[in-house]
């Protein structure tokens, strides 16, 4: 017997317009710079697949993702060699965490895919294909990263680079003096090696200006609603909103407590919504007692801690809230990060399986 499965009581709502909106803002700032997309982490959450048609339809041209499982599962959108053409137009999808001996036959099945060499090793491992490659650079992170010494003693001398790439650790603090140094040593390796293009910046670091950008920048976060500086904030709008179902309204009564540890306690008899939603969706508990759902116009305050598969807001705002319907949750990622104290990549990438994905 084949049992259908019901529609979810959660729903991550994605607006495509804002989406290609965003990396149209980036391009923008990007300059004489290519802009191409971290598409890592399945999209940041929001589908790894779907971002990526949209963005190639808006002119993306340059893709990349963290692991070769990653790259399997997009494995259709970026077949043949580089360059082959994708949904009509030519785009090119990276692996930045290099390729590890039990990387090489999935790299094999796809020609199409370059790895980002990061190690000697990794080096050493892909140059008997004689494929195309990008080479991460460590410039101050102490993250992944060949070193310059090792660039300057002829460590990638031979190798098909497209591009040459390091990554900034302060790029959300446009005053740090580490942006200018690590933005110096990656400029000095300019003809150093083969590579067609250099790459530095991330979001932030397209808020950094032109001597940033160099020939391709790689933003993640900005593209997906996030605004990782101030100097973005008024090009980026959001893209994912959570929506949940209320599953039961109830009255309680003046001076009985609602959840766990019963932290909070009406003043008042309140009417309160109990929602579909908890930690287990990735909606944290520290956003008990200060997180926010709406109804239409109507501001629907947390209360008491967060469950794990259940949230209480206090609907004396929304008379007509009933069970079934469904509520957004306050979650444009700037104000929620703040409120919070939790990042916004992590709000972003933490949102659950159980949200239905629906692109609008």
């Amino acid at each position: 017997m084949v049992v259908s499965a019901p529609t979810s009581p959660l729903r991550l709502r994605l607006d495509g317009a804002a989406l290609v909106a965003n990396w149209r803002a980036l391009d923008r700032l990007s300059g004489r710079a290519a802009c191409g997309a971290a598409v890592k982490a399945d999209g940041y959450g929001l589908g790894a697949r779907e971002v990526v048609a949209r963005l190639t339809a808006a002119g993306c041209r340059d893709f990349f993702v963290a692991s070769w499982a990653e790259a399997a599962a997009l494995a259709d959108r970026f077949a043949g060699p580089v360059g082959a053409p994708f949904a009509g137009a030519p785009a090119a999808l990276s692996v930045l965490h290099g390729v590890r001996a039990d990387d090489m036959a999935t790299a094999a099945a796809l020609p199409g895919v370059r790895p980002v060499l990061s190690t000697p090793a990794q080096v050493a491992r892909w140059r008997p294909t004689g494929r195309p490659c990008d080479v991460m650079v460590d410039t101050g992170m102490n993250r992944l990263g060949v070193s310059a010494e090792a660039v300057a003693a002829g460590l990638l001398d031979g190798l098909a680079i497209e591009t040459l790439m390091s990554h900034l650790a302060c790029a959300e603090d446009e005053g740090a003096a580490m942006n200018r140094r690590q933005r110096d040593r990656f400029a000095a390796l300019a003809g150093r090696t083969g590579a067609r293009r250099l790459s530095l910046a991330n979001s932030a670091g397209v808020a950094l200006g032109a001597d940033y950008a160099f020939d391709l920048t790689r933003p993640g976060l900005a593209l997906y609603g996030g605004v990782p500086c101030a100097a973005l904030a008024d090009a980026i709008v959001p893209v994912a909103v959570p929506e949940a179902e209320v599953l039961q309204r109830r009255t309680v009564r003046a001076g009985d407590t609602v959840g766990y540890d019963a932290t909070w306690r009406a003043a008042r008899d309140t009417q309160v919504a109990i929602l579909s939603i908890g930690y287990a969706d990735g909606y944290a508990r520290a956003f008990s007692g200060i997180g926010a759902a709406r109804a239409g116009g109507a501001v629907l305050p947390v209360l008491g801690r967060v469950s794990m598969d259940l949230l209480a807001v206090d609907a004396d705002a929304a008379p007509a809230l009933a069970e079934g319907d469904r509520v957004t949750l306050d979650y444009a990622l700037p104000a929620a990060s703040a409120r919070a104290g939790i990042s916004q990549y992590e709000l972003l990438t933490g949102l659950g399986d159980r949200f239905e994905r629906m692109w609008v």
